[in-house]
């Protein structure tokens, strides 16, 4: 079958899967901001994008079914990002968006399920745990889009409503709301925008909580003697 040939060389590539996709969205996160929003930048962006997206099915595709569903939502989510590229089109970017928030979501799922099971914490499930974080970041940063497409001047930068922001500026206001750093130069004014702003940073919170919690679940103190 060939969907069993692509998942066992997924899995001969991708040995250490969960360490290929930190290092993936490490990168994303880093340069994203750095290369600004030109061609250049934008093909740039595209080649890190396409390595997450391939290291993200790797780690999720641990199973069949789960490979089928990252492979079916990563697949359309670059189609519609190149379409949107080439022919300068909002609305295949749009769609790009939407199926990047439904991978990432779906990934961000089973990842979740692989860190949190009842099995030893490895080094493995440690960096799932920080992919998965930072997948938060990103999701939310496709979230932001969506929600400028459809609800134009949902943001404001440094204080005036702006129709349109950059793709990295709002995976920018998306990490410093993830991370409750909140600079300012960039706000949500519309309702859509303030309360996915709110739920990411009540999840970023409740996030680094839990996985503290379940390190000290696994590794409890030693009783007195």
């Amino acid at each position: 079958m060939p969907l069993h040939l692509t998942r066992s060389a997924f899995a001969r590539v991708f040995t250490q899967r969960c360490f290929y996709l930190f290092f993936a969205l490490l990168l994303l996160v880093v340069f994203v901001p750095v290369i600004g929003d030109t061609p250049r930048g934008r093909i740039t962006a595209n080649v890190i994008n396409l390595l997450v997206l391939l290291a993200a099915v790797a780690a999720v595709g641990r199973s069949m079914l789960s490979f089928v569903i990252a492979l079916l939502l990563a697949v359309p989510t670059l189609a519609f990002q190149l379409l949107g590229i080439a022919w300068s089109h909002e609305r295949y970017l749009a769609l790009s968006w939407m199926f990047g928030g439904a991978f990432y979501f779906a990934t961000i799922v089973y990842l979740l399920g692989y860190v949190f099971s009842r099995e030893s914490m490895t080094a493995d499930k440690l960096y799932g745990a920080a992919a998965s974080y930072l997948m938060l970041g990103v999701l939310w940063g496709y979230m932001y889009a969506v929600t400028q497409h459809f609800f134009p001047g949902a943001f404001s930068v440094g204080g005036t409503v702006a129709a349109q922001v950059p793709g990295v500026d709002l995976f920018y206001f998306s990490f410093s709301t993830l991370t409750t750093t909140g600079f300012g130069d960039i706000a949500p004014v519309h309702r859509a925008a303030r309360s996915l702003a709110i739920l990411e940073a009540v999840l970023g919170t409740l996030y680094v909580a839990i996985l503290i919690a379940r390190l000290a679940g696994i590794y409890p103190a030693k009783a007195e003697e």
